[in-house]
């Protein structure tokens, strides 16, 4: 069981009722997933959504976390006898990482220091008669401490050493670094300036050349930026508040009374504070702003990451994938509509030269003629790189309808991390015989038909919609990835026998052990009939198929409710209802005013409720529904194939490739993406552009600047 304080902490930080908490904390401690609660276990958490649970998790494993370091702690000063009654109920008390390393700090194993080395000589009742006013007259009291078999050789170096004792007092006291850590939070200011001798090399660093302002104002885009600049030698950063205030802190804290110790107290506060303090607490602030800066570009980035894998699918059609070059050709692919490889050539619709460019086009012409024919294909998807406009006019002057054909579809699609893709272990286990062009040219075919089962084989970073994601701290950014895609393949659902082991690995209680042992299964023994067969899947045992069997689907299956999200364990309840109606429960799915008739209260129990009843009439009225928009294909402008076809003031069709702190960048057609300043995204003043465009939406822009020399395009929002 979850322990009881952690509840407590939890529900005060999170405003969450106690026992909403500990219920789902209990059910974390019994392995069950995020998207598994939040979907199927409503009643026992309060109708939780996978944000709060998720934030329950998360805030758990850091109080568990200051427990362990509490633990060692306790353990290190039990050790050394250290430990008395009091400073184990300070420990205790400590309910964040920082308050509880500053009163651990003056007990902390040190090296050699001025102080301890003045200690070590004897000087540490100097220091306390000092520190607490004892004395009047502190060169007569010094004089008794000097000792040259010590190491001390007169009054000043007794009186030195005293004040190094105090001054390391001075910066392990807990209040007066409490006090500190908040002004400094506060107020300090964050500087940034060219390194010498730096200027050619770091241009890219040029708004931060000459850079001031407050820390605890600055986003985390100039943060991340300036930090790498430091990284790379080409800026030097500062973090200072106004030091005055910060020894007035220090003054309240230390100035108890009059005299000569008054005098000497005061001067040993300003090397405290220069020596000791105040690089410790720019280390701890540089920390904090870093960990600050992290948390908003990977929230920033998850959010993209979800907009992206949650695009709109093509769904299950016949297609034609193109990956376009010029001298190379442009890779074609014809894809089932379960996105099997059926053929695959090259095409040269792009050839510079007389007749034989003609020649060339025309049979580009006449080929995927034939193969959308052969095929029957009702799209073709064009990724959008080199020669990705070009290839999309060429297909649109094809006369489709002049061969007797539907005209196709002819979709740009995004083609970030296809090469990587292409490169990888995933793709060569799916295609051992084929080559990097075919491979890429499939992805880009797939990602159309369905972009989430496509992405999830390659590792988020490489997709293209983050910000400084080699910069931030890498275990958390995975944990938040990891998330957003274990959000995303569940809200969805995935088809049993047809999805990747990849795919498969996202769904809730699998992982990739047993999403190779389904594939494998499914391979020796043909597809999954039932979601009963999952428990004959090798090391799928019942607490998996628990947490799994909900969000797989399989289609034609012989209880209808295995393509939907009801889970197993409430088939029984929607068999009483169709049972109850006279009905089977086939019946019951397709007679919407036999479904009006159902009194949910009547199906009431001590393990199903009224949200999970509502949730199972849903399902009934769509089975297995995607929760994804439907595909709406963006048209670029005509005629703007590169950056030298764009002019100040044009309005021109873009979609949004990445969102970030700063702004928005948008693909319009010219192989290099135009950013839309968060001051141009709206009229009115928006402090996150999040707020009003996501990746993956469609806008209309207009062109402000064309900087060839730079490729940069700067676009607006404005109307």
């Amino acid at each position: 069981m979850p322990e009881p304080n952690y509840a407590a902490t939890i529900s005060k930080e999170l405003n969450i009722s106690v026992g909403q908490v500990s219920a789902t904390l209990a059910l974390l401690d019994e392995d069950c997933t995020v998207p598994f609660i939040a979907r199927y276990r409503k009643e026992a958490t309060g109708l939780l959504d996978e944000v709060a649970i998720t934030n329950i998790r998360d805030l758990k494993e850091r109080l568990a976390q200051l427990d362990k370091r509490r633990d060692a702690m306790l353990k290190s000063l039990q050790e050394r006898q250290l430990l008395t009654d009091e400073l184990q109920a300070k420990l205790a008390a400590a309910t964040n990482l920082n308050d509880l390393e500053d009163i651990y700090l003056p007990f902390k194993p040190k090296r050699k220091t001025r102080a301890s080395v003045a200690r070590e000589k004897g000087l540490e009742p100097l220091a306390l008669d000092i520190f607490n006013y004892r004395i009047k007259d502190v060169k007569q009291a010094a004089q008794s401490y000097v000792d040259k078999e010590k190491g001390v050789e007169s009054v000043e170096q007794a009186i030195d050493g005293a004040k190094d004792i105090m001054a390391e007092w001075m910066s392990e006291h807990p209040q007066a670094r409490k006090q500190l850590r908040a002004y400094w939070l506060k107020e300090a200011v964050l500087t940034s300036k060219l390194a010498k001798g730096k200027e050619e090399e770091a241009q890219k660093y040029k708004d931060y050349f000459q850079w001031t302002e407050k820390s605890a104002a600055a986003p985390s885009h100039r943060i991340l930026a300036m930090l790498r600049g430091e990284n790379e030698g080409m800026l030097k950063l500062t973090l200072a508040p106004d030091d005055e205030e910060a020894l007035i802190i220090m003054d309240k804290n230390f100035l108890k009374g009059e005299g000569a110790c008054k005098d000497l107290i005061e001067v040993t506060i300003e090397d405290a504070y220069d020596r000791l303090l105040a690089p410790s607490m720019e280390t701890e602030l540089r920390a904090e702003l870093k960990k600050r800066a992290d948390h908003e570009a990977i929230k920033v980035f998850s959010k993209n990451l979800r907009e992206l894998l949650m695009a709109p699918p093509l769904g299950q059609d016949s297609i034609i994938a193109l990956d376009p070059g010029f001298r190379t050709g442009c890779k074609l692919v014809c894809l089932s509509p379960q996105g099997d490889l059926l053929h695959h050539d090259v095409i040269y619709p792009h050839m510079e030269g007389g007749d034989g460019a003609k020649q060339a086009k025309a049979n580009a012409e006449r080929k995927l003629l034939d193969l959308c024919k052969k095929y029957s294909v009702v799209a073709i998807a064009v990724g959008n790189g080199t020669a990705g406009r070009e290839t999309e006019e060429f297909l649109r002057s094809i006369d489709f309808a002049g061969a007797a054909l539907t005209v196709p579809q002819i979709i740009m699609v995004n083609e970030s991390g296809a090469s990587i893709y292409s490169a990888s272990d995933v793709a060569r286990e799916e295609f051992p015989d084929h080559d990097l062009t075919v491979r890429g040219a499939v992805s880009i075919g797939r990602r159309l038909m369905d972009p989430l089962a496509e992405l999830v084989k390659l590792d988020p970073k490489s997709i293209g919609v983050g910000q400084y994601q080699h910069d931030v701290d890498q275990s958390e950014l995975k944990t938040s990835l990891d998330d957003t895609v274990i959000s995303c393949v569940n809200s969805v659902g995935v088809e049993l026998n047809t999805a990747s082991k990849q795919l498969l690995s996202y769904v809730s209680g699998l992982g990739k052990q047993i999403a190779g042992n389904i594939v494998q299964h499914r391979q020796e023994n043909g597809p999954f009939k039932s979601r009963a067969e999952l428990k004959k899947v090798s090391r799928l045992g019942p607490k998996a198929f628990e947490q799994c069997a909900g969000f797989l689907r399989i289609r034609e299956a012989a209880n209808p409710l295995d393509a939907s999200a009801v889970h197993p364990e409430s088939y029984k309840v929607v068999e009483a209802m169709a049972k109850d109606l006279g009905l089977k429960v086939a019946d019951l799915m397709k007679d919407p005013e036999a479904r009006k008739k159902i009194d949910l209260k009547r199906y009431v129990s001590d393990k199903i409720g009224i949200p999970t009843l509502q949730d199972i009439l849903q399902e009934l009225e769509k089975p297995g529904r995607d929760p994804r928009a439907k595909l709406e294909p963006v048209k670029f402008a005509d005629g703007v194939h590169t950056m030298d076809d764009l002019k100040e003031g044009m309005k021109i069709p873009g979609i949004i490739t990445n969102v970030t702190a700063f702004g928005a960048f948008v693909d319009v057609g010219v192989h290099q993406d135009g950013l839309v300043h968060i001051s141009e995204l709206s009229n009115k003043y928006i402090k996150d552009a999040s707020e009003v465009v996501t990746v993956a939406q469609k806008v209309q822009v207009t062109v402000l600047a064309v900087d060839k020399a730079r490729k940069r395009i700067s676009l607006s929002l404005k109307r």
